[in-house]
């Protein structure tokens, strides 16, 4: 029988009191489950039905006929059995029905609230009772559909619904096979428990619970108690069982059990003693600077398996005097080692973090270093030093001690040993905590876990540079390790002036990088610009040793165009990121000339050339050189898009299929490099759907991997197509940055998108004035075919000035086209490159008011040039009510003709 006394026993009951607790949380959330299920899968069930009864053809018809009743009650029922609902109802929109699965009910008002679904919504309610019906009486579910007419009016309504007490059957259904599994599980763990309850009698040799207690207890006291080493190594060389002594007397790690005794770092002697099987009596044995006495015996005839048992002690007599010249050595070492751990980068949260470490267990148990929060910003530190400070850093072992945490915010109140350390600029030790009071002041109860959490001894030091403080550090000791003396003062203060001059370069530096990275990002995009082209995500992540000069764009040009920019600045700093604001200004100013993308980088070449002559000789050390473009133009009308690019990396492809190619595009040399040389661009068909990911070197490029291995990164990233271009950003940056990158990143995702033929509309124009009118009217058929009629007057008058200037002054071929986009782009295009100029007619001038009258009824327009002429273009809000001239612009316009 099972004893419940036994700990196989109780294991038993606490598996039944699981079991039963599981079955019961399943039947529960079962029941919950299948009832909010039910009740979900009933709602669209009825809606459902109801639904596609309405919209069945002859419907309306019938209910319009002379007797609905006739037509729709068969089909009704018809409907409602292949359905599996409880009733389907219809009814006019007085909510009498006309059709019902008892026919008593036809003709009798609809129970239901019909008002929303009259006026044109489905409506879904939980009704509380009604009429019987075949699925039985009670509670329903049911939905209410309206029935419209081919003009949108209501015709009637249809309702449909599903009785609650049918949705609830299926949890029902389902609750035998938990209980019927908590059963099982209950009897399996009843097999489990009294097999386990066996095999422990076996193994523990049909010991008691008792006896077992007492042996562990006596165990215990040989492992921890007892002042004198034992070890049971067995037959095999294994070290199988070692006490606390043993561990101290020889020197063994943690992990010294079940290794071999060859392999835990004793000395030869040492092995061989402990690997023979010949026993050994009262033998002396040196180990290290111990003379130990040693006993052996084997443990065959009492143990069971063979092996042996050693037991030490150590004779050696304590040391009289503490070894000064080996602290000394010490002292040196640890110096040396915080000369090269401390401030090996320029982060200050990091050096602090560092200085905790190189002096933790060397010299203190723990150590704390508080910073002014100004030091850790980056900014410079007032003159006096007792103000607030951070807890920045702190390390050692400190389970259970109440110390601040890393952080908070502390201010040390007068009479503390941190504030007289600070007001005096020297190191202050409190050799014991417990027989001083000072240091209580700054929080009694603290102090007091403290000294409960056995700590003893402090240091307070304050972190001093160029005259400064900057912070404060605070060394720690307790239980066993020896209090704080005098002597401890001027090695702490060493340690701690070399740490303060590390976070003082850090602090300066970390102002410098963020002045750099403010004037970054100012410079920088804010956001994406509204438009239909493309779909666009962008990341950027200055470098951490330096910020640099990457940079990107996206510009919105004329035509349903958009411009895509990046580009790198070599270097780092403030100039780095200034020169990269001025190329990034000259390149929004070229594409407002709307260049094509040869020309823009032509100047932009030329711009940067000059840039350095016109610097002073004493800046002549930060020149521009090695400035590097890409510059893409995409047109959503015709799907293309134009690169050009100078010293930069070519974009990346994914194809709709998810094919991922690097298009080989001309490169030209760097900005300010090119010697007037033209620019070659390359012309690319995206279909939609296609994606252009535009990126500086610093996405691929690493000291660990070349240029090859990050484009092949690259490709695997881009090529999962069911990302958006916010999740393509991202993944890329988890994929290929490190750490710590060493170089700005920018990367730009583009997903192209074709504006639809039907959004765009082309005409020839012959070069006859009696054409205007021909246009002007099929315009205006246009403007209606998408809806913006409110437009026809300006745009009708910008078409004919338009295409009336072309055809006085231009040359064939002359085309107007319309495009349908965020806005209403007009453009005529011909064969001419003469570009018209506003200007403001003389009162005694017949004619030149035509492009004055488009620039005040446009919201913009311009010009551009193409290989085969000339475009002009103009802009129209399509909210704006264009259907006649405001009272101000017509006094304009008449102001042209007074005398």
């Amino acid at each position: 029988m099972l004893n419940l006394g036994s700990a196989a026993g109780q294991v038993f009951v606490a598996q039944v009191i699981i079991v039963v607790l599981l079955v019961a949380a399943g039947a529960l959330a079962l029941v919950l489950f299948a009832r909010q299920y039910s009740m979900r899968e009933a709602r669209q069930q009825s809606v459902t039905a109801a639904e596609t009864f309405a919209n069945s053809p002859g419907v309306v018809a019938a209910l319009d006929s002379r007797n609905p009743t006739a037509v729709l009650q068969p089909r009704a029922e018809a409907a409602r059995q292949r359905a599996d609902v409880d009733f389907l109802v219809v009814m006019n929109t007085h909510g009498i029905r006309y059709t019902h699965p008892f026919p008593e009910a036809i003709g009798k008002r609809f129970g239901g609230i019909i008002g929303p679904s009259l006026a044109g919504r489905v409506t879904v309610e939980r009704t509380r009772g009604g009429p019987p019906l075949p699925g039985g009486s009670g509670p329903a579910i049911e939905a209410i559909v309206p029935v419209f007419r081919d003009n949108g009016s209501v015709a009637g309504l249809v309702a449909a619904g599903v009785k609650i007490q049918n949705v609830t059957r299926l949890a029902e259904q389902q609750l035998p096979i938990v209980f019927g599994a908590g059963a099982g599980a209950l009897a399996a763990s009843t097999a489990g428990t009294m097999l386990v309850s066996r095999r422990l009698r076996r193994q523990t040799h049909g010991l008691g619970p008792t006896e077992m207690t007492r042996m562990y207890e006596h165990h215990d006291a040989v492992l921890h108690a007892v002042r004198e080493g034992v070890l049971i190594i067995g037959a095999d060389g294994r070290l199988l069982l070692v006490n606390d002594e043993a561990r101290r007397l020889f020197d063994l790690p943690t992990d010294a059990e079940r290794r071999y005794v060859d392999d835990i770092g004793l000395d030869s002697k040492t092995v061989r003693l402990l690997a023979s099987a010949d026993p050994v009596t009262d033998g002396v044995h040196l180990a290290g600077d111990r003379l130990l006495a040693v006993n052996k015996r084997p443990t065959a005839p009492f143990g069971g398996q063979a092996g042996s048992v050693v037991t030490l002690r150590d004779t050696t007599e304590l040391a009289a005097v503490s070894g000064r010249a080996e602290q000394a050595g010490e002292r040196l070492r640890l110096l040396y080692d915080s000369g090269v751990k401390i401030g090996t980068t320029l982060d200050v949260v990091r050096t602090a973090q560092e200085l905790t470490e190189v002096a933790v267990p060397r010299f203190a148990d723990i150590v704390a270093v508080d910073l002014l929060d100004v030091v850790v910003q980056g900014e410079e530190p007032a003159r006096e030093p007792w103000g607030q400070m951070r807890r920045t850093a702190i390390s050692g072992h400190r389970d259970g001690l109440p110390l601040y945490p890393e952080g908070e915010l502390i201010t040390f109140r007068p009479g503390t040993l941190q504030a007289r350390a600070l007001e005096t600029g020297r190191a202050l030790v409190e050799a014991d905590l417990l027989g001083t009071r000072g240091w209580r002041e700054q929080d009694p109860d603290r102090a007091r876990r403290m000294l409960e959490g056995g700590l003893h001894s402090l240091i307070a030091v304050p972190l001093q540079a160029r005259g400064v403080v900057v912070g404060m550090v605070d060394f720690w000791r307790g239980a066993d390790s020896p209090a704080f003396m005098e002597d401890d003062l001027s090695f702490a203060e060493e340690l701690a002036t070399r740490a303060a001059v590390c976070i003082d370069n850090a602090r300066r530096y970390t102002r410098e990088h963020a002045m750099a990275v403010t004037l970054q990002r100012s410079l920088l995009p804010r956001g994406l610009p509204q438009q239909n082209a493309l779909e666009v995500a962008w990341r950027y992540l200055p470098a951490q040793a330096g910020v640099g000069g990457d940079w990107f764009d996206i510009i919105p040009l004329p035509g349903a165009r958009i411009a895509l920019v990046v580009g790198d600045v070599v270097g780092h700093g403030l100039h780095a990121a200034a020169t990269m604001g001025r190329l990034r200004t000259a390149i929004h100013n070229l594409s407002a000339l709307d260049l094509s993308a040869d020309e823009l980088l032509g100047y932009l070449d030329e711009l940067v050339a000059h840039m350095d002559t016109d610097e002073s000789e004493e800046e002549v050390e930060q020149e521009v050189t090695g400035a590097t473009c890409l510059y893409a133009i995409y047109d959503a009308v015709s799907g293309t898009c134009t690169i050009a690019r100078a010293g930069h990396l070519g974009p990346a492809l994914v194809h709709p299929n998810g094919a991922v190619s690097f298009p080989d595009t001309p490169v030209s040399p760097p900005l300010g490099l090119g010697g007037g040389l033209p620019v070659e661009t390359a012309t690319l068909h995206l279909p939609e759907g296609s994606r252009l990911a535009l990126f500086t070197d610093g996405l691929i490029e690493d000291r660990h991997r070349d240029l090859d291995t990050g484009l092949e990164l690259l490709r695997d990233v881009l090529g999962q197509t069911q990302r958006t271009p916010e999740q393509t950003c991202q993944a890329a940056f988890d994929a290929l940055l490190p750490e710590r990158p060493t170089d700005d990143v920018a990367l730009l995702v583009a997903r192209t998108r074709i504006l639809d033929p039907a959004q765009v509309r082309e005409w020839d124009v012959p070069s006859d004035p009696a054409a205007v009118s021909r246009i002007r009217s099929e315009v205006t058929h246009q403007l209606e075919t998408w809806g913006l009629e409110q437009l026809g007057f300006t745009t009708e008058l910008i078409t004919s000035e338009l295409v009336t200037n072309a055809i006085r002054y231009g040359t064939q071929p002359i085309r107007l086209r319309l495009l349908h986009d965020r806005t209403l782009i007009c453009e005529v295009a011909d064969g001419s490159s003469t570009s018209p100029h506003l200007r403001r007619a003389a009162t005694t001038d017949e004619g030149g008011r035509g492009l004055f009258l488009v620039a005040q009824f446009a919201q913009r327009w311009g010009t551009r040039y193409t290989a085969r002429g000339k475009i002009i273009w103009t802009e129209q809000s399509l909210h704006d009510d264009g259907a006649a001239p405001t009272t101000a612009l017509t006094d304009a316009l008449l102001d042209q003709w007074e005398e």
